[in-house]
């Protein structure tokens, strides 16, 4: 077992990161540390309706606490943020607080970026109708944010997010026209009680998220000593944890939980999005579908791909999931660490095959890989490769 501290402190890109169970009672103190006095907790209406989590949350905040928005869904529709904005100005709150999963931490994080934007949902959407939409305004003062994660996705400190305006039918491109920003949050309270309150189905769909990113970042071409230090620990937590506290059985082990918690915090530090991303987004764009769900499929199909064309860090990816490497050859090495992903995957009963996505349809897959192609974290792809449409369409249709 890998030990780790019972709490911790460490500031990160202007980010306090506070772990340890309990940690979300000092909400409230560290608000007003910061001199903040009405916050508004940001969160989906599962998240509200959960005791377990939310009373923990209220009384961490005690009478800082100045209202609820539970309207974010899984699809992190620009109009969630923009009902966001307008239940702070209701609520004349100082701060936001994002609780539950990814897309409630992203809508949270959107909001503070819009607030002060100046452009209204009508702007943005008049944008879109010429295919892209502009960047929020950078120098603007943003409403601060604080995060309280509940899932194993790593939408906590990452350092972009996005939210849809048009959708597919709606856009001119006929693929969803996103607004990108972010607001990196002031304080990400990590607190395994909360991780507990989560049903183990919705911590397996996210986990492969979080686990994809300790993955890529020892392959991607700026990938550096400290990246790869932070993912490849990351990964031995998490590989490690994944099975006990997201398997079928959930949560039956603390120590567990605290690692796997820990693991989703270390590869999100200086993470490099790239190729199984870019996959990923070549399915969100155009389907309701987790992003989870589609790197659980892609991945083992990725790492073949790169491992034969180039080295992408099989060697770390070893040490990230204990495969003892010594008198392996490269191709037994990525072998094994494809075989460790798979095991990993299998164990949280993620999806295995693309054709078992909803809404998913093989002819598409030309229109996917042309997309994947020329999305933006391809360009963190391996030094040395130089991934063709047809050879991106080839591994799509091992994975369909």
């Amino acid at each position: 077992m890998l030990p780790i501290a019972d709490a911790f402190e460490h500031e990160y890109r202007g980010c306090d990161l506070l772990y340890g169970r309990g940690c979300v009672d000092r909400l409230g103190d560290y608000l007003a540390d910061c001199g903040l006095d009405r916050a508004l907790v940001v969160c989906g209406s599962n998240v509200a309706a959960n005791d377990d989590l939310m009373d923990p949350v209220r009384g961490g905040l005690g009478d800082r606490l100045a209202g609820v928005f539970d309207g974010t869904t899984p699809e992190k529709q620009a109009e969630a943020a923009f009902e966001t904005i307008d239940a702070m100005r209701e609520a004349d709150a100082d701060v936001l607080v994002g609780v539950g999963g990814g897309s409630s931490l992203d809508v949270a994080r959107q909001a503070s970026v819009f607030a002060s934007d100046g452009r209204s949902l009508a702007d943005l959407r008049e944008e879109a109708r010429d295919g892209a939409v502009g960047p929020p305004d950078a120098d603007t003062d943003r409403p601060p944010v604080v995060v309280v994660p509940t899932t194993l996705a790593g939408a906590d400190v990452s350092a972009g997010g996005s939210l849809e305006v048009l959708s597919a039918a709606e856009s001119p491109t006929d693929q969803p026209i996103i607004v990108s920003g972010s607001a990196m949050p002031i304080a990400d309270f990590a607190d395994p009680d909360l991780f507990e309150t989560t049903p183990a189905g919705a911590l397996a769909g996210s986990a492969m998220n979080g686990v994809d990113k300790g993955i890529e970042t020892p392959y991607a071409r700026d990938a550096n000593p400290v990246s790869d230090a932070t993912a490849v620990h990351g990964l031995r937590l998490l590989s490690d944890a994944l099975p006990e506290v997201a398997g079928d059985d959930g949560a039956t082990d603390a120590a567990a939980m605290d690692r796997a918690v820990v693991g989703s915090l270390l590869v999100q530090l200086d993470r490099k999005v790239s190729v199984v991303h870019a996959f990923g987004h070549g399915f969100a764009r155009r389907y309701d579908v987790q992003q989870g769900a589609v790197h659980a499929a892609v991945v083992p199909h990725i790492l073949r791909y790169l491992f034969s064309a180039v080295d992408a860090g099989r060697d770390l990816l070893a040490e990230g999931f204990s495969i003892d490497s010594s008198g392996r050859s490269d191709d037994e090495v990525a072998e094994a660490v494809v075989d460790a992903v798979v095991a990993l995957r299998d164990s949280l009963g993620a999806p295995s095959r693309l054709r078992d996505l909803p809404e998913t349809r093989e002819e598409d897959l030309p229109a996917i890989a042309e997309f994947i192609a020329d999305d933006h974290p391809m360009e963190r792809a391996p030094s040395g490769l130089d991934a063709s449409v047809a050879e991106i369409e080839g591994v799509l249709r091992e994975a369909w």
